[in-house]
C-alpha cells in the first residue's frame, strides 16, 4: 500500500472534499453540535484514507491525527470558523503550534424531505506549521524588530497582549526572538485553558500567502 505524504493528503482532501459536498447523510440530520459533527467528518477522512494508503495512525498520547507528518485535521463551520486546540505552551502564539492544519469549512444544510443532512465544503485550507501563530502577536513583534527593537521592548509587548508567562518565560522568550524571529502567523489565537483557534483570516488569505494553500475551493 502506498505511504501517505503531505501532498497526497492535500489532493485526497480534496477529492474528498468534493465527494462528501454531495453526499446526503441521515446520520447527521437535524444535529447541530459542531463537535459531533466535526467528529464525523475526520473519522470518515481517516477511514478513506486508511483504505488507500499507510500512514501512523494518531491517538491521545500524539495529539494530532497525523502524528508522522505532523498534521492535525480541524473541521468547522463557515458560520464561525473556529476550533478549539490543547494548550501546551505560550511559545505556540508566537511560533506556531508544532504542527500543520488541514482546515475542512462546511456549511451544513438539513433536508427535511429525506431527513437527510448535507456538508457542503465550502474551503479546505492546508496551512503549514511555520504558519500557525497568532497573526497580531507575531506581526506586533516583526514590527518591534523592524523598528529596532531591544529585549526590554519584546517583555512589555508580550505583557501588554497579556500572554500567560511569568517573567522569567518572557525574558527567555524575548531572547529566542531575537535570535530566531517569528515567521507572519495567520490564525487568531484565544487565551483560555484550551487555545481557540479562529479561521477568518486563513480563509480569507488562502493561496495568497506563502504557507496557507487552498487545496479545496467550491464553486460558490
Amino acid at each position: 500500500m502506498t505511504i501517505l505524504t503531505i501532498e497526497t493528503l492535500c489532493s485526497e482532501a480534496a477529492i474528498f472534499s468534493s465527494a462528501e459536498s454531495r453526499h446526503p447523510e441521515p446520520l447527521l440530520y437535524g444535529i447541530t453540535d459542531g463537535k459531533a459533527i466535526g467528529t464525523y467528518l475526520e473519522q470518515k477522512f481517516r477511514i478513506y484514507l486508511t483504505e488507500r494508503y499507510e500512514f501512523v495512525k494518531g491517538n491521545s498520547a500524539s495529539g494530532i491525527d497525523f502524528p508522522g507528518l505532523l498534521i492535525d485535521i480541524k473541521v468547522t463551520s463557515i458560520r464561525q470558523p473556529q476550533s478549539s486546540c490543547p494548550f501546551k505552551s505560550a511559545r505556540q502564539k508566537i511560533f506556531g503550534l508544532g504542527y500543520s492544519l488541514i482546515i475542512f469549512v462546511y456549511d451544513k444544510k438539513d433536508n427535511s424531505i429525506n431527513r437527510t443532512a448535507n456538508l457542503n465544503i465550502l474551503h479546505t485550507i492546508y496551512v503549514r506549521a511555520e504558519r500557525t501563530a497568532d497573526f497580531q502577536m507575531t506581526r506586533g513583534i516583526i514590527n518591534i524588530l523592524k523598528n529596532e527593537g531591544n529585549k526590554d521592548d519584546l517583555i512589555a509587548f508580550i505583557f501588554d497582549r497579556n500572554l500567560p508567562v511569568d517573567e522569567i518565560e518572557a525574558a527567555n522568550i524575548a531572547d529566542e526572538i531575537l535570535i530566531n524571529p517569528p515567521r507572519q502567523g495567520f490564525l487568531t489565537i484565544s487565551n483560555a485553558l484550551q487555545w481557540r483557534l479562529q479561521y477568518g483570516r486563513v480563509i480569507e488569505r488562502a493561496s495568497q500567502e506563502e504557507g496557507i494553500i487552498a487545496v479545496y475551493r467550491a464553486n460558490l
